[in-house]
């Protein structure tokens, strides 16, 4: 079965988050420690989480 238009917005979404966490990979040797910690506490606190996309993606 095609998947409609929305389903495949849906992915590139998810391609273009994948490639903004890749450059935040490429980032992450640049930055001081305290820089380190304070990106990673953003990102640990940052609502919804891929867990609760998922998950909802996975309700039937």
């Amino acid at each position: 079965m095609p998947l409609s238009g929305e389903a495949i917005r849906l992915m590139n979404y998810i391609d273009d988050v994948a490639v903004t966490l890749r450059r935040v990979l490429a980032t992450v040797p640049l930055l001081t420690a305290e820089e380190r910690t304070r990106v990673s506490e953003h990102l640990l606190q940052t609502q919804p989480t891929i867990e609760d996309v998922a998950r909802a993606l996975n309700q039937q």
